[in-house]
């Protein structure tokens, strides 16, 4: 199983003061910092795993600056999130906990929660490596709470520029930077990218630095984007994944798909500029590259586009009917194109150029790896979900489980409480708000997850085999849906 916690590491979030005790004894080792590799943290919004050239299978995707990427480090294509929605993702990314202990399990709503946001007593990893002496900085989203107590200098970081929220446009955006909301003028991804760019040139040369560069694309609006970006998929017409499905809205499809790629393409074009600035000023060899995304996307896949809160894109007279707490018109999932991200780092010295880790990881695993390759520490006290993949990219073969457990309770369009378990072999998810929505995949003869074997009385056994581990998982989070089981 994924979710791991480490029994020497249990207890409360790190107050505050403990946090600067543990700055202050950080500064013994201070001097031994500029020795430790430098980070880049990339992370887009709604990029799903078909979404590069490296993917297996992949269609259409032109992304050669990660394709390269993936090619000189290690490539691990079964990671997944554990939630599949923005906030309770990168949530979970950020403290190696599930989104339902940090009071984050859906996406965080503006209007609806304007005073939601991530716990700044809760640690996360930026924190950790900020105190073992590196100078940090995030560019791009947070969504992780508008108010200034829930800001990114907070919890973590020296520097931020960019959007508080979740949802902003692909041009001429309104920004934070320096304090400070700002029109930009330009395309969004671009103008992040500049500002990477800039805290690259500019930061410190004494320390090390983490820079976590959070995109908005690909998530819609998709155009506009540039004309380099566009010209591939102007007159594609794509081959969709599952053209057969009843009622399927091809030609919408068949445009959506056109522009997702061509934000895209946008994505791939500047993570090539900021590798290319690490190129130039001399940091390329010493700089750990994270390249990943906030969960998967599904464009025509099971008759769905959208992520885990996912919509239904059929010809309206095809659109299933409504029921109690599932609006006509939403598919909430845990399909794999919602959980799978696209995900490789390149370690310098460590990782082998072309090797791919088929274990499943994931975001919860990013805590305790930022912390061994920044040479962190991870006080005592602090509950750690994930796995330190150090070892494994070293070259290692410790002792692991590819199991899976994710979470989503989906509140806004749709209510659910969906759970779901995931072997390399089998998946069963559970919505215990709606127990007719019950699915199990059998994975290895049918990835695409078309058929729903739930009421194939020759697999009760591994229902309840999956079920039981469902609850155990839950029980070991306190989850709050625990109240919905039966």
């Amino acid at each position: 199983m994924v979710a791991h916690t480490n029994p020497c590491l249990e207890g409360d979030p790190m107050p505050r003061t403990v946090v600067a005790i543990l700055a202050i004894c950080s500064l013994a080792s201070f001097c031994t910092a500029a020795d430790r590799p430098n980070i880049l943290f990339m992370m887009t919004d709604d990029q799903a795993p078909w979404a590069t050239g490296a993917f297996e299978g992949h269609t259409h995707a032109d992304t050669p600056n990660l394709d390269q990427l993936f090619k000189s480090g290690a490539y691990l294509p079964n990671t997944f999130v554990v939630t599949p929605v923005c906030s309770p993702s990168r949530a979970a990314l950020a403290t190696s906990r599930y989104g339902s202990e940090l009071g984050i399990t859906d996406w965080i709503h503006p209007g609806r929660e304007p005073n939601l946001g991530l716990n700044p007593e809760t640690l996360t990893w930026y924190e950790v490596v900020q105190i073992s002496g590196y100078h940090t900085g995030l560019v791009g989203k947070w969504h992780l709470g508008l108010k200034d107590a829930h800001h990114p200098t907070a919890t973590g970081f020296d520097y931020f520029m960019g959007h508080r929220g979740g949802g902003w446009s692909p041009k001429d955006p309104t920004l934070e930077k320096d304090g400070n909301q700002q029109k930009f003028k330009g395309l969004t991804t671009d103008i992040l990218a500049d500002h990477a760019i800039e805290f690259l040139r500019k930061r410190p040369e004494d320390r090390p630095f983490l820079l976590v560069l959070h995109f908005r694309a690909p998530h819609a609006r998709w155009l506009p984007v540039a004309p380099e970006d566009w010209a591939p998929f102007e007159g594609l017409k794509p081959k969709l994944p599952h053209p057969d499905y009843p009622g399927l809205d091809v030609g919408r499809v068949e445009r959506m798909t056109r522009e997702y790629l061509a934000s895209v393409r946008g994505v791939d074009r500047n993570v090539g500029r900021v590798l290319s600035t690490l190129k130039e000023t001399g940091e390329a060899d010493n700089t750990v590259v994270v390249f990943t995304s906030d969960h998967g996307y599904s464009m025509g896949h099971n008759g769905i586009w959208h992520k885990g809160n996912g919509h239904w894109v059929l010809k309206k007279e095809a659109l299933p009917a409504a029921t109690e707490n599932i609006p006509r018109g939403q598919r909430p999932n845990m399909y794999d194109n919602s959980l799978r991200v696209p995900t490789a780092i390149r370690w310098p010295g460590v990782t082998t150029a072309g090797k791919t880790v088929r274990m499943s990881v994931t975001q919860l695993d990013w805590f305790p790896t930022m912390a061994a390759i920044s040479g962190g520490t991870i006080p005592n006290g602090k509950i750690v979900r994930g796995r330190n993949l150090a070892p494994m990219l070293k070259g290692e073969t410790p002792e692991w489980q590819n199991n899976v457990f994710t979470q989503y309770s989906t509140k806004h369009q749709s209510k659910t409480h969906m759970r779901c378990y995931r072997t390399p072999e089998w998946k069963l998810v559970r919505d215990f708000l709606n127990p007719e929505r019950d699915e199990l995949f059998h994975l290895t003869s049918d990835p695409g997850e078309l058929k729903n074997l739930i009421d194939a009385t020759k697999h009760a056994s591994v229902v309840d085999r999956l079920h039981a581990e469902i609850v155990k998982h839950m029980q070991e989070i306190d989850d709050p849906a625990l109240s919905f089981v039966k």
